[in-house]
């Protein structure tokens, strides 16, 4: 089960790995995985992920509800569960991790499996929410994370040492994106040939520290190599960001490129890619940038420097501090080189350290390690 309006970071793994059960090679794990997701308004809000699902040929079950916590869901579940007979049950927000663990019928001879991908603490109502996860993760069989970093948490919440997993993002290699194409989208984006291209994708939301990399960035103003930076998203940080520019008089260095499906083309076309989170588990983005070769300043936070190493496959610099990250940033626009080491190093890491191969086998041993020991206990 998951909630899932687009495709986000999550829901890519999930339709990804679905996809490649569907291969010979993902046939001989005997794996079967349908996916039950949540809808209001016919669907219509969830669309996008929904037709990913579909075109990946899985098989979908729609539970219709009213509003975000609503009980009256729990008769479609058991439903769905009776039909699919699932061995497994896998939950990959607080809401799925709350309905799970308020049914303890549905969890009778079956595992339970809670996906952690991070918390956000955005205003009281995500915090309420997080509060949630804690109360339900305790319960679950095992709870798998994104990063080491988010163990101690899980902990926290109750959950035993023996029964979280480990299991980082990963990172594909882009598709070429043809030199005419990489040209028009600089001419559109107004990007000069002699200006470098500082570039950050995601959710325009507070622990993003967008407003951070701002701040970093007014001080690069006199830095000999000039520059423009490109935000790829959206989300509830929008006008605040785009008043800050303002108010930084950074109007004509900021670009605000909308949300976009393929984000290939804006990597390509980087010479630095940005992450100033104030939080972050296993980032996607960051993984598609290494495997993209872009150089890469990131802030020292959650997953971060289990995938950065320091000087090796990028730079990495403390929360919240816009001096270091704005030295970072100068540093690779002021040596190519360097630069260009950083992103060589980056990629092979993220394709041997981070490859989909590695993360599909991973995920297959832990549904082996778990039905095998739930299979040999007494009773």
């Amino acid at each position: 089960m998951i909630e899932a309006n687009w495709v986000t970071g999550p829901a890519k793994n999930l339709i990804g790995f679905c996809r490649w059960l569907s291969t010979p090679e993902g046939a001989r794990t005997r794996l079967e995985v349908a996916i039950a997701t949540f809808t209001r308004n016919a669907g219509a809000e969830n669309q996008a992920f929904t037709d990913a699902v579909r075109a990946a040929g899985v098989d979908l079950y729609m539970i219709r509800e009213r509003f975000r916590f609503d009980l009256g869901v729990i008769p479609q579940i058991r439903a769905i569960a009776s039909k699919f007979e699932p061995d497994i049950i896998q939950t990959h927000n607080n809401k799925s991790h709350l309905l799970v663990k308020l049914l303890p019928d549905l969890r009778t001879r079956r595992l339970w499996f809670a996906f952690q991908h991070g918390n956000t603490y955005t205003d009281l109502k995500q915090r309420l929410f997080n509060h949630v996860d804690r109360v339900s993760l305790r319960s679950a069989d095992r709870a798998v994370t994104v990063c080491q970093a988010f163990a101690p948490r899980l902990v926290s919440c109750g959950v035993t040492p023996d029964r979280i997993r480990i299991l980082h993002n990963s990172a594909l290699p882009p598709s070429p994106v043809p030199p005419s194409e990489l040209s028009e989208l600089r001419s559109r984006l107004g990007i000069r040939t002699d200006e470098a291209m500082i570039l950050t994708i995601g959710r325009f939301s507070r622990e993003k520290g967008h407003a951070i990399l701002l701040q970093a960035l007014q001080r690069l103003r006199s830095n000999p190599r000039k520059w423009k930076l490109v935000f790829v998203g959206a989300g509830p940080e929008h006008d605040t960001l785009m008043q800050l520019v303002r108010s930084l008089g950074l109007g004509e260095l900021v670009i605000f490129a909308g949300s976009h499906s393929d984000v290939a083309p804006f990597y390509a076309a980087a010479d630095v890619f940005a992450l100033p989170s104030l939080t972050e588990g296993s980032s996607n983005v960051l993984l598609e940038a290494m495997a993209a070769k872009v150089p890469i300043v990131a802030t020292k936070t959650g997953g971060n420097p289990e995938i950065i190493l320091h000087g090796e496959t990028g730079l990495l610099v403390p929360i919240s501090d816009s001096q270091s990250l704005a030295s970072a940033i100068a540093q690779l626009l002021g040596a190519p080189d360097l630069a260009s080491r950083f992103a060589k190093a980056a990629f092979v890491r993220a394709m041997h350290e981070f490859s989909v191969e590695k993360y599909r086998r991973r995920l297959v041993g832990f549904y082996v390690e778990a039905l095998e020991t739930k299979n040999t206990v007494p009773g």
